[in-house]
């Protein structure tokens, strides 16, 4: 995936503007009621308790909060602070927390076809976000091919087939009902003999079905290593922000099903839970690779730590 710093022309200031009107929604409701506590405040353990309870209210856990919060004592307790000093010193803390997970999509060009298998729930961005890598690793110079693997629902064959005439890419795909195992093996296999760089395999995502989808999804992954046995090679999760906690639960439900090595986060535009972004990256230690703030086609960018926690605290970068 692109480090950010290709020609598109809008990467740099633009994205980091729309970063953080993007996080504006989860900025107002945690930077906001932080400035509503402390307007020259001494920083005693009534403000902590207060501090704590805005953090958790903003989605970034209880545990990171009371992280967070006992950070912030350190040097400062007992001390007058202003809000903009509280607001700054939380977000060196959680760009601290956040940089270790912060960590771009590799492409390993050893493995060729690099097979990328997306799951996520129904609703979650991932089709989109399917289109979005797409869309970037051709812009690097790499060949794709995408997989219609969400056999289960016609929509999701379709919207694919869309992302695959704007980003130029050959898609995969059957009809609706057709075996996701077999597509996802014809798939790998056509990578391969097409000489794609990369092959991203879309995957249904009935969580309420979870023994159904748990069943598929193992089968894939099994019959993918007929193919290729070091495959898939990356297994993304999309996840939707708007969700907030619930994120928690999806994130170990698919743990479950596959080897989930990194997370995406979508729909940050639309969220004022945003905070769960750090709460995940403390609780699970997952790569981070890339968050959406957009419906366009460059609206989902490589995670970057600092950048995302300034924003999230209402700061200019």
């Amino acid at each position: 995936m692109s480090d950010g710093s290709g020609a598109d022309g809008d990467r740099g200031g633009g994205w980091l503007a729309r970063l953080k009107s993007g996080l504006s929604k989860s900025a107002d409701k945690v930077g906001g009621a932080i400035t509503g506590v402390f307007t020259k405040r001494k920083l005693d353990d009534a403000a902590l308790q207060d501090l704590e309870e805005i953090l958790i209210q903003g989605d970034l856990g209880v545990s990171t909060a009371t992280r967070l919060t006992a950070a912030l004592a350190q040097g400062r307790f007992d001390k007058e602070v202003t809000d903009d000093e509280v607001r700054a010193a939380l977000a060196d803390e959680i760009a601290r927390l956040l940089d270790p997970v912060a960590a771009p999509l590799e492409i390993d060009v050893a493995r060729r076809p690099f097979v990328i298998l997306v799951c996520g729930v129904n609703g979650s961005g991932k089709t989109t976000t399917i289109g979005k890598l797409a869309s970037q690793f051709k812009a690097d110079g790499r060949s794709v091919l995408l997989a219609a693997g969400d056999t289960f629902r016609a929509a999701a064959i379709e919207q694919l087939q869309v992302w695959g005439q704007r980003t130029g890419t050959p898609v995969l795909a059957r009809d609706q009902g057709a075996d996701a195992a077999g597509l996802a093996f014809d798939a790998v296999r056509q990578g391969r003999e097409d000489g794609h760089d990369v092959v991203l395999i879309d995957t249904a995502g009935r969580l309420q079905n979870k023994k159904d989808l748990m069943a598929e999804l193992e089968k894939i992954v099994r019959v993918i290593k007929k193919q290729d046995d070091t495959a898939p090679h990356a297994c993304l999760l999309v996840m939707d922000a708007t969700i907030g906690q619930n994120a928690h639960s999806q994130v170990e439900a698919f743990k479950e099903m596959v080897d989930v090595t990194g997370l995406v986060l979508t729909k940050l535009d639309g969220s004022a839970k945003g905070g769960v972004v750090v709460a995940l990256a403390e609780k699970f230690a997952l790569p981070v690779h890339a968050v959406g703030v957009g419906e366009g086609i460059d609206d989902l960018r490589p995670f970057e730590a600092r950048s995302f926690a300034r924003s999230l605290m209402g700061l200019a970068d």
